[in-house]
């Protein structure tokens, strides 16, 4: 997957087939948009390209109301991870500011989609707006297709068990702990990537040794307090653990989120690993002493144990 930072480096994708978003979480709905595109560009022999955005338009430009507090399923090296295992060919990431949100949906059809990226055919999700206001939708650039002589496609909304996909309940379903609802949503498990390090010396003390993660970004949502099932994944190998959260703050970047492995390896400290989450154990419990800890910690150990995953 060839990533662009500038509509100006693009001019070599040939017959591209576009889509546009925000992508947070890659989830089941985003998936069906990509392997429409990828069969599109396989019967023009094209390639198939995502427009997106960093940061997160919200953010931009409602940073004191449903931006303030938008935490996002993925990091930037997450949501790329994803599309690059999705198949996409051309991710380009536009750096959203209050100038690029003022171009019109006309100018970007005209100006990025046909001048830049000489889009072939273009597909969108249900009921996607762009531009502008928002003013740009499936029946403009159905009509600017009929102009300029590019196809358009609106592929409709997914649903799970007749629950329509959306990344915003996504979010919601993980900020409750429901890890499993989040996950049959997203057709894969809500992960964190980052660098582990050597962490709490008194879990290592009650024989627990284990590493945190450090979270790169400050708006990556992080599940409630609580403990969790996970599968922690490094170059080689998988492990079976569970996964200690306490936030401390409104910052990402100060959570606590630390990993105990059940079959512990002789270090990870200083890699970079993949942390698939799997299930909620339970949430967050105050004990009095190191005893009671340990106590509490082996009975979540053993309930991890006997999950199967």
């Amino acid at each position: 997957m060839k990533i662009f930072q500038d509509f100006n480096d693009c001019s070599g994708i040939r017959n591209a087939v576009v889509t546009t978003g925000s992508f947070d979480g890659v989830h089941i709905g985003h998936r069906v948009i990509l392997q429409r595109l990828r069969k599109l560009a396989d019967e023009i022999g094209g390639e198939t390209v995502l427009i997106t955005f960093d940061p997160h338009p919200r953010k931009v430009l409602y940073p004191e109301t449903s931006g303030k507090e938008l935490y996002l399923i993925n990091s930037k090296q997450e949501k790329i991870e994803l599309l690059h295992k999705a198949g996409l060919d051309n991710l380009i990431i536009v750096n959203f500011t209050l100038d690029f949100s003022k171009i019109t949906s006309v100018e970007f059809v005209k100006n990025i989609l046909l001048n830049k990226l000489h889009a072939r055919k273009i597909v969108i999700g249900f009921n996607h707006h762009f531009g502008h206001n928002r003013e740009g939708d499936y029946e403009e650039l159905r009509k600017l297709g009929l102009e300029y002589n590019f196809d358009v496609e609106e592929i409709p909304e997914q649903d799970i068990q007749n629950e329509v996909v959306s990344s915003t309940k996504i979010r919601q379903a993980l900020l409750e702990g429901n890890i499993q609802k989040a996950n049959a949503y997203l057709n894969h498990h809500y992960m964190i990537i980052g660098e582990m390090l050597p962490s709490n010396p008194l879990l290592k003390e009650i024989g627990f040794p284990s590493f945190s993660i450090q979270i790169e970004e400050e708006n990556k949502l992080i599940p409630p307090n609580g403990v969790y099932a996970v599968t922690v994944l490094d170059n080689e190998f998988s492990y079976r653990g569970m996964c200690f959260i306490k936030k401390r703050g409104n910052s990402s970047k100060d959570a606590l989120v630390e990993f105990f492995l059940l079959d512990m390896p002789a270090t990870l400290s200083g890699k970079t690993a993949t942390v698939l989450f799997q299930k909620q154990i339970r949430e967050e419990k105050t004990f009095n002493s190191p005893e009671e800890m340990q106590h509490q910690l082996m009975i979540d150990k053993n309930q991890v144990d006997e999950l199967i995953f």
